[in-house]
């Protein structure tokens, strides 16, 4: 017997995407990537570490050593392994900012405890204040916490403390985002000076420093300077990553947390992952205890002064007449401005007909951006490939050899 056709069922819209995540930005370093994986270009759009210094042997050995214990491979506590954390705090210690190990939460890279920073700290609608420009990555996280985003700007390479002031009681933030020590874009370092600064308005104004400081070991030239922590303990969160010293494979990075915050932080870790790679965690402890870092870094350093000063000595030609760029003591990057009439990013294109790439500094600002601006990696390539590359980007312009 024949059964009744079947009504046909209405088919309705699937809900939209979450309005957060829809107002953070692409990352245009990923998005290059793709363009970039040709052998032939060479692309000063990544900050990547060189991978013929990372130090194969003492790695291989340190995880050879951490799984000889069945412990590597178990689930583990979420604040991280004690002996890691143990090595992390000596090595904040040796350089001045006393620490144990039980003010540190690992996480899986820095760039986790960013996220975890915000779950703990912001809700939608929240206020917080980061340098302009800004790391994107740290814009990206931000948003998708809900937080409205506004930029403190320079003058010329100092931060406008004034400003920062002024927006800090026009809105009080929930806390002001710095990569203090060579920062991302710009290479930008705050002196003594801006850092006793914004310590003081944070104490006044009552918010939280986030000290991000991924590259404060990378320095060539200058003397070392103190943690934004030195100067107002209980107002700053600082974060760390092994990614740019020893390998960003590992995937290591790190918390130090004031101890209100501390447990807050903690469950989110364990919401997002119970806890970071054991046997990663393991091997780094392995490796800091070897004594082998301390020399794998120094090679590093040796390199990539090498390399920053070949990309120096080639701008004046590789960038068009009127160009400005700064000279950094340390970390991975050079910031540049194009004279008026260029956009860094309308340029692009043209640098990857020539087989090169730079990337433009567009997306690094929360608020108006500035086109001519353009951000350069040198750490990827030995000095003889960087002088080739920026001869290449300036024949993009007809300004190269």
């Amino acid at each position: 017997m024949p059964t009744a056709p079947q009504a046909a069922v209405p088919t309705l819209d699937l809900p939209a995407r979450s309005q957060r995540v829809g107002s953070a930005k692409t990352s245009p370093v990923r998005d290059l990537l793709a363009l970039t994986q040709r052998p032939e270009v060479i692309s000063f759009a990544g900050g990547l570490p060189a991978p013929e210094l990372f130090d194969l042997e003492g790695i291989r050995s340190a995880f050879d050593a951490a799984l000889k214990a069945p412990g590597a491979l178990q689930y583990s506590t979420s604040e991280g392994d004690p002996r890691l954390r143990d090595e992390i705090a000596r090595r904040y210690t040796a350089g001045g900012l006393p620490t144990e190990a039980s003010d540190l939460i690992v996480t899986t890279g820095s760039q986790q405890g960013l996220g975890l920073i915000s779950t703990a700290l912001i809700d939608p609608g929240d206020i917080v204040l980061v340098e302009e420009p800004c790391y994107l990555a740290a814009l990206q996280t931000f948003a998708l916490a809900g937080a409205r985003v506004i930029g403190v700007p320079y003058v010329d390479d100092e931060l406008d403390l004034d400003a920062l002031e002024q927006l800090a009681a026009e809105h009080r933030p929930r806390f002001f985002y710095s990569v203090p020590t060579f920062q991302n874009p710009t290479g930008r370092t705050h002196d003594v000076a801006a850092r006793s600064g914004i310590a003081d308005i944070a104490r006044r104004r009552g918010f939280r420093i986030v000290e991000d400081e991924p590259y404060r070991e990378l320095r060539y030239s200058g003397d070392p300077l103190p943690s934004l922590a030195e100067y107002a303990p209980e107002h700053v969160i600082s974060l760390g990553s092994f990614s740019k010293v020893i390998a960003p494979g590992l995937r290591i990075g790190w918390v130090r947390a004031t101890p209100d915050i501390r447990p807050s932080i903690t469950i989110a870790k364990q919401a997002a992952d119970l806890h970071t790679s054991t046997v990663d965690q393991a091997a780094a402890a392995h490796y800091l205890a070897s004594g082998r870092s301390d020399s794998a870094l120094a090679r590093i350093r040796e390199a990539y002064a090498a390399r920053r000063d070949a990309m120096l000595d080639a701008l004046p030609e590789a960038l068009p007449p009127g160009s400005t760029w700064n000279r950094p003591d340390g970390g991975m990057f050079v910031w540049a401005r194009l004279p008026e009439g260029l956009d860094a990013a309308e340029s692009l294109s043209r640098a990857l007909t020539n087989d090169v790439a730079y990337v433009p500094g567009l997306s690094f600002y929360s608020g108006t951006p500035d086109p001519r601006t353009l951000r350069l990696s040198f750490t990827t390539y030995t000095p003889a490939r960087i002088t080739a590359g920026l001869s290449r980007l300036g024949a993009s312009w007809g300004t190269g050899r």
